[in-house]
């Protein structure tokens, strides 16, 4: 009985921390436009696909194939910056929503007419054989993402704290025109961004679906994260690692043990609580920035 609840609390850990990497994508866009970008889930659909090309239907090696996925990324990334948000710079927050919202149809929608509805095998780039200790059985899979997402979530927060390129990121999203005043490139900043929201789409999409089935429906695994930014709050990286492990947790332990005596899957509602709960309670999330504004 004990190892059992430990398997779960473990597996549901990692499966937190996959909901973080994935939750960066939010906080990276948001850190350097206020852009809440509700596409992320179709940026990690659009890297997947991009890896699946280069793997699968080019036949090119799985390291060849993920240093082409990426590549296409960034220029995907770009592309997204300079064709819709660049025309916003200075514009209401309001508004670049909007936009996100609209560039989620877009992509999804572009993903149906390039590679169709149907189910396609995502290449196997993590093993899909399990770490075993004793009676715990670990996916290999999200093990190896726990640690892409550890490390990720440090990288980030030395380069949005102590590079001159992340400071300058910071304070672009703090004011468009003040940031310009201060001689920082706010195009150049707002790039960088979505560029990097490209390539965590990629990495993402190769923890979340390595060996599993890739549709335009894996996308959901966006809104799933959704929470884990909100509760960490929106300019915290460090603290989507703790939020993405108590949510996943949670989730994992209500999977386990609440669910079969419900006969429902009230697991799959649980992040969205929490999400409920944070808006009432601390909209700035647990770590996010607090502001104190005069009128």
């Amino acid at each position: 009985m004990i190892i059992e609840f430990l398997n779960y609390t473990l597996n549901g850990a990692l499966l937190g921390l996959l909901y973080a990497l994935v939750a960066m994508g939010f906080v990276v866009i948001y850190r350097a436009s206020k852009v809440f970008n509700m596409a992320t889930g179709e940026m990690i659909v659009v890297g997947a696909f991009l890896l699946w090309w280069a793997i699968q239907a080019r036949g090119l090696h799985p390291a060849v194939g993920i240093a082409v996925a990426l590549g296409l990324s960034v220029l995907v990334g770009l592309a997204i910056e300079r064709l819709l948000f660049r025309r916003l710079i200075g514009e209401s927050v309001f508004s670049m929503i909007m936009m996100t919202i609209g560039l989620l149809i877009l992509l999804r929608g572009l993903v149906l007419v390039i590679w169709g509805p149907q189910e396609r095998q995502f290449p196997a780039i993590i093993s899909l054989t399990p770490f075993i200790f004793g009676e715990m059985i670990v996916p290999r899979s999200l093990a190896l993402g726990g640690v892409i997402a550890v490390a990720a979530a440090a990288a980030l927060h030395w380069f949005f704290n102590h590079s001159r390129a992340g400071l300058a990121m910071s304070a672009v999203a703090e004011d468009h025109q003040i940031a310009l005043a201060m001689g920082i490139s706010v195009r150049r900043s707002i790039a960088f961004a979505w560029a990097l929201g490209g390539v965590l789409s990629v990495i993402t999409s190769m923890v979340y679906l390595s060996g599993k089935s890739l549709t335009f429906l894996s996308s959901e695994i966006g809104f799933a994260a959704l929470p884990v930014a909100l509760l960490a709050g929106l300019e915290s990286i460090g603290g989507l690692l703790l939020a993405g492990i108590v949510i996943g947790i949670v989730q994992g332990l209500t999977a386990a043990y609440i669910d079969p005596m419900i006969g429902g899957n009230a697991a799959s509602v649980v992040p969205y609580i929490f999400m409920l709960v944070v808006l009432i309670v601390r909209p700035t999330g647990l770590f996010g920035w607090k502001r104190i504004e005069r009128v």
